[in-house]
């Protein structure tokens, strides 16, 4: 059943405050109180809830609020090897059926992040995420294989968090414009070879800039700002 615009609105903006940690890690999304913040009735708000609990965001539990998801550091790992072979398989698929449209396309979003990219703060850090994971989503899109997109879109919304975590970054955010570029080459010369390498190298990234923020997690740094370079 595809979910009303109303509920998709509310798992927006809820996914949003779980990116910014308004809604940290263990927090509990409580129905009644969200509800009337929101100023909506409860039966969007459970089906909102349920959006985000499909996409490994929110944890539901019998009799008891829901809660956002924390995943363990093996778990992230585990989460992002599979999305490594994911868009490397995608990557290679769509240097032979993509249609020259949807790599101009490609091309764009990677053109839309590198201008934002160098001076985002704030809000403005949210688009910029939403623009790098629209990038990923275009990729497998044009691999022109819908069960290999739509797994890979669940993917994607698995690790939200914790690629928003890695992706702002200031030092992240320099390295993704260079491997954005190359795998963007990588299609237009339909050079699945380079285009594997490099989303392999960038995914590589993603896996140790995650266990360097697990780290800090650990030690008590807050992860919710773009103020640490851990790279």
């Amino acid at each position: 059943m595809t979910a009303s615009p109303l509920a998709e609105q509310i798992a927006q903006k809820l996914r949003r405050d779980i990116l910014r940690g308004k809604l940290a890690p263990g927090d509990p999304i409580k129905e009644r109180d969200n509800a009337v913040d929101l100023g909506v009735s409860r039966t969007p708000l459970r089906e909102a809830v349920r959006i985000l609990a499909k996409e490994g965001l929110v944890q539901l539990r019998p009799a008891r609020s829901p809660i956002v998801a924390d995943p363990s550091l093996k778990e992230v790992r585990d989460a992002v090897m599979v999305l490594k072979a994911l868009e490397i398989l995608s990557g290679e698929l769509a240097c032979r059926e993509a249609s020259d449209a949807e790599i101009a396309e490609i091309r764009d979003l990677s053109e839309r992040h590198l201008a934002l990219s160098e001076t985002a703060e704030g809000d403005a850090l949210i688009e910029l995420f939403e623009i790098d994971m629209a990038f990923h989503t275009a990729i497998a899109r044009a691999s022109h294989n819908p069960a290999l997109a739509e797994t890979h879109a669940a993917y994607l919304a698995r690790m939200w968090r914790q690629r928003y975590l890695s992706a702002v970054q200031r030092r992240a955010r320099e390295r993704v414009r260079t491997q954005h570029e190359n795998i963007v080459r990588g299609l237009e010369t339909r050079d699945p070879a380079r285009v594997g390498t490099e989303i392999d190298a960038h995914l590589s990234a993603l896996i140790v800039n995650l266990t360097r923020l697990f780290e800090l997690r650990e030690s008590g740094r807050d992860l919710t700002t773009n103020e640490k370079d851990i790279e």
